[in-house]
């Protein structure tokens, strides 16, 4: 004898799908008020939820991470500067190349991975978009600042560990010599003992004034000035030596030659001294140097100034994603209408000059 399934009408299905919503929120509401879910790291996860919570985060990212294609050249300079971002700001959690982990790491719930597992299976444009994102109820924060273009650094560091980075590799990248996170030595690590950095993502403070310097790090402590390198580097140092740090490094005289005034920097300098016919963009060494008349110490001097760091500013200057000073609105007025070309050259055309002071800038006879 066949037994036949009972038919159920509509009004049935409903009161039992609308009991069973009721009896859910019920339980959910207890679970909620009555505190009734143990949420000490202890206790650790139920069965299936450590996989299914892991597996819902690796489809995220390979579903979300930027295409191949926007993947800069990750450059040993890129790689250096991520590493001393990661010292000061990840380190705390997931430990260092050569290094173990603290018994503190070792009882977080979920455990941060060591940088050498984490580093694993990753794909570059798939760390970018983690470090940029950041990763909810997990601690692992996303990046300090709306500033993309920025986490690439930290990306090249990552890969160059994927790739094997020893202790003894990175502690020669991050060596703070004879300081710490409250002095000169922590600035110097990145841009060098005189202001004086060769790395091109790095810039130069030796041809900076102590006024515009002061004025841009008390921005940056402010979260006025945007940048997830910088503020968090203002955040560790006490507020109170910011002003002291800026008129130390301005102390340093730059030194250092002229370089090449490549067809690219000729084209820079037309666009300097505003002689292309293009009335939209105003010149340059009005405010930059070279001019005949003393320029105002709240302007910054772009003689010798790295070129790869001029155009990554002067692009956010363009697409309005920099600020935090007094003249921003001229920057983003005067920056407007550069396309890429003209920015490349007039990176080119200062990068060019001999490191100098503002009211020192001068071309080379």
């Amino acid at each position: 004898m066949k037994l036949r399934r009972p038919d159920l009408d509509p009004e049935t299905i409903a009161w039992t799908l609308g009991t069973l919503a009721v009896a859910g929120a019920v339980v959910g509401a207890s679970v909620v008020g009555f505190g009734l879910y143990n949420v000490s790291a202890r206790s650790g996860h139920l069965p299936g939820v450590s996989w299914a919570l892991h597996t819902t985060f690796r489809q995220s990212v390979e579903r979300q991470a930027p295409p191949k294609s926007e993947v800069p050249e990750l450059t040993p300079e890129m790689a250096a500067l991520g590493a001393r971002h990661f010292e000061a700001a990840c380190a705390v959690c997931h430990s260092a190349p050569g290094r173990n982990r603290t018994a503190t790491m070792e009882v977080m719930n979920p455990v941060p991975p060591h940088i050498e597992v984490a580093s694993r299976n990753w794909d570059p444009e798939e760390f970018h978009w983690i470090v940029d994102e950041g990763v909810k109820m997990s601690g692992m924060p996303a990046w300090p600042a709306d500033r993309e273009p920025e986490v690439w650094p930290v990306v090249a560091f990552l890969m160059d560990v994927q790739d094997g980075m020893t202790g003894e590799e990175y502690e020669a990248l991050t060596r703070m010599e004879g300081g710490s996170a409250e002095g000169f030595e922590y600035c110097a690590a990145c841009h060098g003992e005189r202001g004086a950095t060769d790395n091109p993502h790095i810039p130069r403070l030796d041809i900076l004034s102590a006024e515009y310097m002061s004025v841009a790090l008390d921005a940056y402590a402010r979260g006025a000035r945007d940048s997830g390198f910088m503020e968090h580097a203002a955040s560790e140092v006490p507020r109170e030596t910011l002003a002291d740090l800026a008129a130390r490094f301005a102390e340093y005289q730059p030194s250092g030659d002229a370089g090449d005034m490549s067809e690219l920097a000729g084209e820079g300098r037309t666009l300097a001294y505003a002689e292309g016919g293009d009335s939209n963009v105003p010149s340059c060494r009005a405010c930059h140097g070279p001019w005949p008349e003393p320029i105002k110490e709240s302007f910054p001097a772009l003689a010798g100034q790295h070129a790869p760091y001029l155009e990554a500013q002067l692009k956010l200057w363009r697409d309005g994603a920099r600020g935090g000073g007094p003249t921003q609105e001229l920057m983003h007025s005067a920056a407007r209408e550069l396309s890429d070309e003209d920015i490349a050259a007039l990176a080119a055309y200062y990068a060019a000059l001999a490191p100098a002071t503002l009211n020192e800038t001068a071309e080379r006879p």
